[in-house]
């Protein structure tokens, strides 16, 4: 990031302002990062890059700096796709151990062996080509193994997940028997992690109807020398109790996350040692308080907190919505912070006393960053990009009331611009963001799909409305029961108090959100009259429909939002924005992938079909090829300009020369 000092600034409508962070710009100079991981003095990470396709490519920076591609070409000239589609989220998609790399290929969901120290070997596929996903590598040099989780889809109904040894000699390439089925009595099964004595695998199993931050239960296996299960001993398991992210210290005590007080903690347990281990283990709370030590696994390979040391974990946690660093000691749970400025935003992962981590910052774009002996180093910037600090709108934290009494949280971002200011008299439309999930949360980091609004004179409001995740169990839990209620209301509220405020024009309202967000927004125009547009990139339509037609991972989901035993319980009518079009009067805008498997584009046509109807002013985009979420530039960038558009000629905002 750069500052420069502020030049005289030309009066301009809002909305209307010609910014340097074009659609070009955040399309073709933006990735996204994600899968940190250490090995030595290397680091690993995940990039998407929009202009090879969406494609994730694996890179690593070696200890003298030098960055580079890691996997060759598979045996049929692809370039691999590190991807894994497992629970369709996918998630963790790379293993790494000494001198060997276990991916998974999104061209053929196979998993592949690469050997680092003979890179001319090419890669090895471990895996047949059959309708099997793999995700959440654990590897066993000793055995030979990689532990992961594999999904199956051959069978008809639901795919069946499933905990597995699949062997590095390639073996299970060639005959699927070969791969070792470890547990499959759950529907699902996580975060495989092994000891570092080799003797115990944790891992997070749950079953329908919970998600994993809803109950999940911590169980650990004793392995044989094959690497087989001897013996499975449950170490949390309680009704309304997630556990998370198993990982052994240097001493072999486990250490994992669980809710039991209502927050994500941090819990130790020791006693692995004994002959008759499962009788004398002993569990403790780290640092019992009112912080989140994680956030909610949407996807595989959740990594919050690693071992830095023999007496310390480093660990990210959030406190009101805002994330910190710093490190906990294993003996007295002592926290002390790290104050570098960077709020973690994905993996945390330590190495010979260096940590890494993916964060972002109030005014830099996120970033792999790396924290040594007290001094902060940025590896790799998700943009490629030089902001002048005045064109920065920086994240105000906000709390309001919202319609019966509740305490809300969000962001607010003021239209900022070094080159623009409003004209006299007039005050700036505002976009009211609805993230997805609903169990997720909005960020404080500068992100370049937020400042390319306020950089053109658009007010932004980013809501944690009750169901958000980092205010602890309660807050999250407030949505059971209310999904397209409390949601709705906590964001018109949060709208209506920046109008009344004076903060925004309060009759240039906006609601957008995307997937859970899109039903929210949609829900919002239809039961509200707060806002004068609507934007639903992938939403929910009809809630019957998502129950049936939506993937195994979120297919009880919806139930517990609804407070609802089936899709014949009348609330999945009284709720679905497809019944409520006749209450929709505002504008609409509708974006869509076409291969979408999560909120398949029936649920897009269905609604756009009955608001053409009533003669409603919608508008629709479909994009062929694209999934929940789009991936490639010419998709992302026409999603951006249409919706610019559509705000210009919602809210008859002039048009400037550049969008």
């Amino acid at each position: 990031m750069t500052s420069t000092s502020t030049p005289q600034r030309q009066p301009a409508p809002f909305g209307a302002w010609e910014a340097e962070l074009t659609a070009d710009v955040l399309t073709h100079k933006t990735l996204v990062l994600s899968q940190v991981r250490v090995h030595g003095t290397d680091t690993y990470w995940v990039e998407s890059r929009s202009l090879d396709g969406g494609r994730n490519v694996l890179l690593r920076m070696s200890g003298d700096g030098q960055t580079n591609e890691v996997l060759p070409m598979t045996a049929d000239a692809e370039l691999v796709d590190v991807r894994s589609r497992v629970h369709e989220y996918g998630g963790k998609a790379y293993g790494l151990a000494e001198g060997v790399i276990v991916v998974s290929h999104g061209g053929d969901n196979c998993l592949y062996r690469f050997d680092v120290d003979a890179p001319t070997g090419g890669l090895t596929r471990l895996t047949p080509q059959i309708n099997d996903r793999y995700s959440d590598m654990t590897i066993d040099t000793a055995r030979g193994l990689v532990y992961c989780i594999r999904e199956d889809h051959d069978a008809d109904g639901e795919p069946r997940n499933s905990l597995v040894a699949v062997p590095l000699d390639a073996s299970g390439a060639r005959e699927v028997e070969a791969i070792a089925e470890l547990w499959a009595d759950s529907d699902f099964v996580a975060a495989p992690a092994l000891s570092h004595d080799g003797r115990y695998l944790a891992f997070v199993t749950w079953s329908h109807p919970h998600m994993p931050w809803q109950k999940a239960e911590l169980r650990v296996a004793r392995l044989d020398e094959a690497g087989r299960v001897e013996r499975v001993h449950v170490l949390v398991d309680a009704e309304g109790v997630a556990a998370q992210q198993p990982r052994w210290s240097d001493a072999d005590d486990l250490i994992h996350v669980d809710d039991s007080n209502g927050w994500a903690n941090l819990y130790r347990t020791e006693g692995f040692e004994k002959d008759r281990w499962w009788e004398g283990l002993r569990t403790r709370a780290l640092h019992p308080s009112q912080r989140a030590f994680s956030s909610p696994a949407w996807q595989l390979g959740l990594h919050s907190f690693d071992v830095l040391d023999a007496d310390h974990l480093v660990a990210a946690w959030c406190l009101q919505g805002q994330w910190h660093l710093g490190t906990i000691r294993l003996d007295n749970g002592q926290l002390e912070e790290w104050p570098s400025g960077w709020a973690p935003s994905g993996n945390v992962a330590s190495s010979g006393g260096r940590t890494v981590m993916l964060a972002d910052h109030p005014r830099a774009f996120e970033s792999v960053v790396e924290i040594k002996e007290g001094r902060t180093r940025v590896l790799r910037s998700c943009a490629d990009l030089d902001v002048a600090g005045h064109d920065v709108s920086v994240a105000e934290p906000m709390r309001w009331t919202s319609e019966d009494g509740a305490e809300i949280n969000g962001f607010f971002y003021a239209p900022m611009s070094r080159r623009h200011c409003g004209m006299d008299g007039e005050l700036p439309p505002l976009i009211t963001i609805a993230h997805g999930g609903p169990t997720s949360a909005a960020r404080t980091g500068l992100r370049p799909a937020i400042q390319y609004w306020t950089t053109r004179g658009f007010a932004v409001l980013d809501v944690n409305y009750r169901g958000s995740t980092g205010y602890g169990r309660a807050y999250r839990d407030a949505l059971d029961g209310y999904w397209g209620i409390r949601d709705v209301a906590d964001c018109a509220s949060g709208a209506r108090y920046l109008a009344e405020a004076g903060y925004v024009d309060g009759t240039r309202m906006a609601i957008r959100g995307a997937s859970a967000g899109g039903f929210t927004a949609l829900s919002a125009a239809a039961r509200t009259d707060t806002f004068s547009c609507c934007v639903s990139h992938y939403g929910v339509a009809d809630l019957a429909r998502i129950a049936g037609d939506t993937h195994k991972f979120e297919s009880r989901y919806v139930y517990r939002l609804l407070g609802a035993d089936s899709p014949a319980d009348p609330v999945f009518r009284e709720r679905s924005p497809l019944e409520l079009v006749e209450t929709i009067d505002v504008p609409v805008l509708l974006l869509q992938g076409e291969d979408d498997p999560i909120v398949p584009p029936s649920q897009t046509r269905a609604i756009a079909d009955a608001l053409r109807s009533r003669g409603v002013d919608v508008e629709v985009h479909t994009f062929p090829g694209e999934s929940h979420g789009f991936r490639t530039w010419e998709a992302k960038k026409k999603a951006l300009l249409s919706e610019l558009a559509f705000y210009r000629r919602v809210w008859a905002i002039p048009q400037p020369d550049r969008a």
